[in-house]
């Protein structure tokens, strides 16, 4: 809609400018019932539900606004062209006002609107969000001697008594908490608990349950940008260990946190549906390496789910300019979810070799599924929520569309952890 707005808003404004230069007049008493006009319609578009009226519209709502109380002041005032006519003075003002409705639709073009993925499941889906704080940790990422803070969302089944497994979450290096909103709310809504964390200092920015907004660390953005494990095997290994250190430490805390909240009489009713045996971990991209890690590090979780990841947790160190990874066969069922982007690299890629050499290990409980047509991040919501950035970032377009690259996650994972959280069917899918 976004797109639609300014162009439409362009082709006027070329037409108005070309009108003035033929009449080689101002008009400006008719710029200013254009204006009124103008507020007018996006007024009815945002009252009869055409456009979302949310975050995306505002800079364009006060722009428009701002131009009908000009309008508006210029017809009480009877205003008229009095400054002398200079086809120049127009075709510039036109320029500014396309540019001004430019920045202003911006929000709406890169963030358009779209259908959210309705879940198929039985159940209502609440949500709750929590900040925690780990009394046995102090935060690394700054020097003001506090523990650790970590902000939390769950999504949960409504209006039940039940138990139901636990599913915790871990985002990718730039990713926020609600990345993959999609996926959680579809579990929820089959019977699962999910719980996903705000990496404090590791995400793109998070805020506390006093509105406090923490942004990424710079100096964490840098080692992101600047790890090269075909450059530098040495260097990516020693970032490995500190992002798996901190991901992983988080993912205990969340874990043993929301378990120990079940046993307590006070706690919110969402602990109260959790079943305490039955927990699952997963993530994107550097999350799912930390997931990955959870798994051989909880004798108490079952199942794990890697959306793209690598095994940077077993990375042991590094001999002969090679990685070293640990020769113990995963300890549980663990399902990796790939895109275009890692596929075709996985033999060629040194922190994928483990994931490679899965692809034809005869381990019953391991499984590969490659989603083909689609990036990166397009494993996330953001390929919802603005296709052009995922576009730009995934440096691809994708011929699977957001949706049904989101549906077939949805189903994979589901069915996945139904099979070996729930004990429901036999999970099949193959690479």
């Amino acid at each position: 809609m976004g797109i639609i707005i300014l162009l439409t808003a362009v082709i006027f404004e070329i037409i108005f400018v070309v009108f003035c230069i033929i009449t080689k007049s101002n008009q400006q008493k008719a710029r200013n019932i254009i204006r009124i006009i103008a507020f007018s319609v996006f007024v009815l578009l945002a009252v009869f539900s055409v456009i979302d009226l949310g975050r995306r519209y505002y800079t364009l709502a006060i722009l428009l606004c701002l131009f009908a109380v000009v309008g508006v002041v210029g017809l009480i005032k009877k205003r008229q062209d009095k400054k002398t006519y200079k086809a120049m003075n127009v075709v510039l003002k036109t320029a500014g006002i396309i540019l001004l409705i430019f920045v202003a639709t911006l929000p709406s073009i890169v963030f358009p609107q779209h259908v959210t993925i309705k879940p198929t499941g039985k159940y209502q889906v609440g949500t709750a969000t929590y900040t925690y704080m780990d009394s046995g940790r102090i935060e690394t990422y700054t020097d003001s001697g506090e523990y650790r803070k970590l902000n939390v969302e769950l999504w949960y089944p409504k209006n039940t008594d039940n138990t139901y497994p636990l599913i915790v979450f871990s985002h990718g290096s730039y990713g926020i908490k609600t990345s993959n909103e999609t996926l959680y709310n579809e579990l929820a809504s089959h019977g699962y608990v999910v719980c996903s964390i705000d990496h404090t200092f590791q995400c793109l920015y998070t805020t506390d349950d006093n509105g406090k907004t923490t942004f990424m660390d710079k100096s964490y953005m840098r080692e992101v940008k600047n790890e090269d494990a075909h450059q530098n095997k040495q260097q990516s290994y020693e970032y490995y260990q500190k992002w798996m250190k901190v991901r992983t430490d988080d993912i205990n805390f969340v874990i043993d946190y929301i378990l120990s909240q079940g046993n307590e009489n006070t706690a919110d009713k969402v602990y109260k549906l959790v079943d305490t045996k039955k927990i699952g971990v997963m993530g994107h991209s550097l999350g799912g390496s930390a997931a990955l890690g959870i798994g051989r590090m909880r004798k108490d979780v079952s199942a794990v789910i890697a959306l793209e990841a690598p095994f940077q947790y077993d990375i042991k160190g590094v001999e002969n300019n090679e990685f070293v990874f640990t020769s113990e066969k995963y300890p549980v069922p663990v399902l990796n979810v790939y895109s275009d982007a890692s596929w075709s690299h996985l033999g060629d890629w040194p922190q994928y070799a483990e994931n490679y050499a899965l692809l034809s290990n005869i381990n019953p409980t391991a499984f590969n599924v490659h989603i083909r047509g689609v990036g990166h991040l397009t494993l996330t919501d953001l390929a919802l929520t603005s296709p052009i950035l995922t576009r730009i970032l995934n440096g691809q377009k994708s011929t699977t569309s957001a949706e049904g690259c989101l549906k077939m996650i949805n189903k994979a994972c589901l069915e996945f952890f139904d099979c070996y959280l729930k004990g429901e069917g036999r999970f099949s899918l193959g690479s």
